[in-house]
């Protein structure tokens, strides 16, 4: 995080009538009303924060940490509603999908509006909002690979029933 100071006489209100009563503006600087904001002295500083899109902006004031927002995941037959912080990336969505339906995350699929989304990309850079639905699809080869082992593995029971008696 970078501060940076500055003093509050760059950012002096002017008069908009244009008078020079000298009277009017040693009145304003002597009760301590700076330009016209008041308190605080005479300088104060500015956070600094990099957005993930790698911007520098001014850190805003109020933002009691990172806003959460709630995605519903539809799975098909049903939906589950996560709550994330919106700067997330899919990949650490995937992670707390992998959670709630116990699907592990490289055999998930997202899609947002009709498109799959990348690993790496973030939630807000998208444009995935507060209450916005997200599609859960499972990896259709990963879905073959699961059942072909699951019928070998069949195959390769037997059965506990066998006939004592052959005819």
């Amino acid at each position: 995080m970078i501060k940076l100071r500055y003093s509050k006489r760059l950012f002096r209100r002017s008069s908009s009538k244009g008078s020079t009563d000298s009277s009017s503006s040693s009145s304003s600087s002597s009760d301590g009303d700076v330009g016209g904001w008041s308190g605080g002295g005479g300088s104060g500083e500015i956070e600094w924060e990099v957005r993930p899109g790698g911007m520098l902006v001014q850190k805003r004031d109020g933002r009691g940490g990172v806003e959460v927002i709630t995605v519903r995941v539809a799975t098909g037959f049903s939906w589950h509603d996560v709550s994330i912080g919106a700067t997330c990336t899919f990949g650490e969505l995937k992670a707390v999908v992998s959670m709630v339906t116990g699907l592990e995350p490289r055999e998930q699929r997202l899609l947002f509006r009709g498109k799959e989304r990348e690993d790496s990309d973030h939630l807000h850079m998208v444009g995935v909002r507060d209450k916005d639905k997200v599609l859960l699809l499972e990896d259709p080869a990963l879905k073959d690979m699961k059942l072909r082992a699951a019928r070998a593995a069949r195959a390769t029971i037997q059965s506990p029933y066998q006939p004592f008696i052959q005819v």
